[in-house]
């Protein structure tokens, strides 16, 4: 089976919507996904014994362009949202074992065709994949094509009785049609009048084109006239279509046998593309085959069920202080969360399971003092995760000095997750089985309802155990090479048991005012409606992007939009652009409709999450954004909108709870953009912030030449757009679509900047360059973030790994001191007795609930211990803002 890359690339392109499929990094990938899928899909069904990929290359040094320069001239440029997509599909298939083949000069037809020959030589089946109808003059008996009806999913095979049967000629003919047609695909044009079925009742006439050349005089009429007008036209086309069957490719057909997949190469690659259910199809293709990439299930350790106190404390006594204990944890739903069921300890050969429930209160006394026991070390798979079980049966985990789901993420921040299961099966090789459900209820009375399912779950986790020890134990001289292990045991684990404490206390909402919001919100939205409808004399579904095109362009008449597969965009940034140029009321309340719709469904959301002790427990997670920030889900708090009144409304929704005074809210001040001034060394930049300015008027004053008084709003919000995306690679196009001005304003103000701060300019040169010279780029904590695409062939993947390059210290680094902040605040609460708490965190901001009595000390410490968070050569600017909700302690 032979696939030509191009075609088939652009086909699972157009299938497969481009905004629904891109990385975190901005990276388009529905063609690699739709290819990648397509191809499981006809391994799985056809089963070929050989396979290989053809791929065109440049137009412009093939020899078909060369003796016809107009040769697939006028196609449509290639869309933005393809670029690099062929090189990433190309790095799938070397992941997989695939064979791919490129011929300077030739195209991937010509590859086709060339290994249909050499196949049919051999005896053998072959199969070509393609959506290009000059692969039809290949079929034989032997040879087939598998031509795309319909996307990528439906792909049948074409043999001679089908071709015969579409175009009335057979495929050794087809070429003689294609030449007396044309192909508007190649930009090779036809006689004008001649369709299919004229040419084919020629060739059927006269045997084939060299007979409808022999007898030019006999056809008659005025499409006669017109076969002798365009005759070179013809012979051209005929010369052309032709394709080649023997290239030198330098590739045996035996290399091209029984690709197998490359576990390792798959699973990083598929992590950057971001792709989930498809790493599960492939492996499964191969069956047991992929079992034995997988090598066999981790070994179980000797174990014993229960213990007495005096057994445990032996147990735990022969303690080799030098070598930490692994600790696995099993849980069911609990109040808050998850609660603990069973631990495991292992230690040594030796490992014990203990159910809980089943403790007696002198053998759990010996346990708590063990997990208490900040000297007794332990390694542990999602450290925070247990400690909030735990804590949920009483019980205090301390003394944890590696979380082997953080390790993970510390040498590689762009996986898709760090579940154990799948690190295992990454670094070492090992399939770890899951262990069997325990049944809610079931342990927490003490039941064993049935002793082999409770056998199967202790022999799981202290396999689970096992399995921790043995990646820490792998993951250790990574995090050393990758001097990550600082960052690890000085940072990430105490933070995860801040946000533990965090997630435990939650922060309490007021359901009267979430009701009366959505009872508003209600009403918005049906207002938003009635008025949209009125705006047109009719009803429409305000949530139907079809709907919505017909009466936007079809009867308003407004100006298209960005054009899509199903017609044309109807996303916000398109209709806010439409609305922007027309005005119109339709436009208006559709947004308005939007608005509220978005807010409610928010609203209805937090509603949802609210516990039984009337407060919102997010989970945070370390381990998402591949630049350290710490993020909110289950409910993401991290989303709620700040800029417009509406959605500051649902941040009032969040107050102080009973016995304490108020709630205290701290964020940094333009952290970002002091980060910059730090790095960049620039001058101007750190007088300004040195001296207190208002950093975007100071800069506004130089580049206007200006008085700072004189800086207008209009400069100063220009300044700030253009501040603020020069630490995310924002180009003079980029900037002039945000400020709406041309893209030679923008070009000037850039040039300006860069003028008057000159050491922004050669930082954010030097950052790439040092990057591609390290492979990583750094935080000022040393987090690094490795970016391979930067010395990338493809121009496209290369500007996106710049992009992040550009970023990822600036936004790592302020990851970095609200984490350093966090610390710093909690320690102080703790070492000062306060009863005042941390709550949130949210970007550049930290929420605290303040006890009565304590407010100015909080404010003391807040502010000292976020100033102090990173050593930089400008001020951290720490503002307060203090209220009885979040909302009005806001600033």
């Amino acid at each position: 089976m032979v696939l030509d890359g191009h075609s088939m690339a652009f086909r699972a392109f157009y299938a497969l919507p481009a905004e629904n499929f891109a990385t975190s990094t901005g990276q388009h990938t529905n063609a690699v996904h739709g290819f990648t899928s397509m191809l499981i899909n006809l391994i799985k069904d056809q089963k070929p014994t050989h396979v290989a990929v053809a791929f065109d290359v440049s137009d412009d040094t093939t020899f078909r362009k060369k003796e016809y320069d107009d040769y697939k001239g006028g196609r449509n440029a290639t869309p933005e949202e393809f670029h690099g997509q062929i090189d990433l599909i190309d790095q799938v298939m070397q992941a997989w074992g695939i064979k791919t083949l490129r011929m300077p000069g030739f195209e991937a037809d010509d590859i086709l065709a060339t290994l249909a020959a050499r196949g049919e030589e051999a005896g053998w089946e072959v199969l070509l994949v393609s959506g290009d109808r000059d692969s039809f003059q290949l079929i034989t008996d032997n040879v087939f094509v598998l031509y795309p009806k319909k996307g990528v999913s439906d792909i049948p095979r074409m043999d001679a009785e089908a071709v015969r049967e579409k175009y009335f000629v057979g495929p050794d003919q087809y070429s003689d049609l294609a030449a007396l047609v044309g192909e508007s695909a190649d930009n090779l044009p036809g006689v004008p009048g001649v369709g299919p079925k004229t040419a084919a009742k020629w060739i059927n006439l006269y045997g084939g084109l060299p007979g409808i050349l022999e007898n030019l005089d006999a056809i008659k009429g005025k499409v006669g006239d017109s076969l002798r007008a365009h005759l070179d036209d013809v012979k051209r086309n005929r010369h052309l279509n032709q394709l080649l069957k023997d290239l030198d490719l330098g590739v045996g057909l035996d290399e091209l046998a029984a690709p197998r997949p490359d576990q390792d190469a798959v699973e990083e690659l598929f992590d950057a593309l971001e792709f989930k259910t498809l790493r599960t199809r492939l492996f499964a293709l191969y069956g047991e085959d992929t079992a034995a990439i997988q090598h066999e299930g981790i070994e179980l350790p000797l174990f014993e069920v229960g213990a007495t106190a005096e057994s445990l404390n032996a147990f735990l006594a022969n303690d080799d202080a030098a070598a930490p204990a692994a600790l696995a944890v099993a849980t069911v739903p609990g109040g808050i969360g998850q609660e603990a069921t069973a631990v495991v300890i292992l230690r040594g050969e030796a490992a014990r399971y203990l159910e809980l429930t089943e403790l007696d209160a002198d053998t759990e006394k010996v346990l708590a003092g063990w997990l208490t026991d900040a000297g007794r070390t332990k390694v542990i798979h999602e450290y925070k995760e247990a400690f909030k079980a735990l804590h949920a049966r009483g019980l205090l985990l301390e003394g944890v000095v590696d979380d082997t789901s953080i390790s993970g993420y510390l040498i590689q921040p762009d996986r898709r997750n760090y579940e154990l299961a799948e690190l295992i099966q990454h670094h070492l090789k090992i399939t770890l089985e899951a262990a069997p459900a325990a049944p809610v209820g079931q342990l927490d009375l003490g039941l064993d309802l049935d002793g082999n399912a409770a056998q199967l779950r202790a022999e799981a986790l202290v396999r689970h155990a096992a399995a921790v020890r043995a990646l820490s134990e792998h993951l250790a001289p990574m995090l050393a090479e990758r001097q990550a292990d600082k960052l690890l045991s000085t940072l990430e684990l105490p933070v995860a048991r801040v946000l533990a404490d965090m997630e435990i206390a939650g922060i309490a909402v007021s359901l009267e005012k979430m009701q009366e919001q959505l009872d508003d919100l209600a009403k918005q939205v049906d207002a938003a409606e009635k008025a949209a409808y009125a705006a047109i004399g009719h009803e429409v579904n305000l949530g139907s992007p079809k709907q919505l095109q017909i009466v936007l362009f079809e009867e308003l008449g407004l100006p298209k939009t960005k054009k899509i597969k199903s017609g044309y965009t109807t996303d916000a940034a398109s209709l806010k652009n439409l609305l922007d140029k027309t005005g119109h009321e339709f436009l208006v309340q559709l947004m308005a409709h939007r608005e509220a719709s978005k807010l409610r469904q928010m609203v209805e959301t937090l509603y949802k999450s609210v516990g039984e002790d009337g407060r919102i427990h997010t989970t945070y997670a370390q381990n998402v954004a591949a630049t350290g920030r710490i993020s909110s889900n289950n409910p993401n708090l991290q989303n709620i909108p700040v800029r417009s009144e509406e959605g500051r409304r649902v941040r009032d929704l969040f107050v102080v709870s009973d016995g304490f005074d108020c709630l205290l809210a701290a964020d940094y001040s333009q952290i970002e953009m002091r980060i910059m001034a730090h790095l960049s060394e620039d001058a101007g930049l750190i007088q300004a912030y040195q001296e207190g300015e208002d950093l975007h008027r100071y800069v506004g004053s130089h580049i206007f030449n200006v008085a700072p008084q004189d800086v207008t709003s209009a400069m100063r919000s220009k300044v700030k757009a253009m501040s603020y995306g020069l630490a995310y690679g924002l180009t003079s196009f980029g900037l002039s679509k945000q400020l709406e001005i041309s893209v030679d304003e923008a070009r000037t103000l850039m040039k300006d900047y860069f003028d008057r701060f000159g050491a922004v300019r050669d930082y954010l040169r030097g950052v790439v360059e040092q990057a591609r010279q390290d492979g990583y780029t750094a935080t000022i904590e040393g987090r690094r973030r490795y970016l391979p695409d930067l010395t990338s062939t493809d121009r496209h993947l290369r500007e996106i790994a710049e992009r992040v390059a550009l970023n990822s210290p600036i936004q790592g680094s302020a990851a970095d001191i609200i984490k350093r902040a966090m610390l710093g605040v909690a320690k102080s609460l703790a070492d000062e007795g306060l009863k005042s708490r941390l709550l949130l965190q949210v970007h550049d901001e930290l929420v605290l609930e303040v006890a009565p009595g304590e407010r100015e000390q909080v404010e003391r410490l807040v502010t000292r211990e976020m100033g102090h968070a990173a050593e930089l050569s400008v001020p951290l600017d720490v503002q307060l803002g203090e209220g009885k909700s979040w909302h009005d302690a806001g600033h």
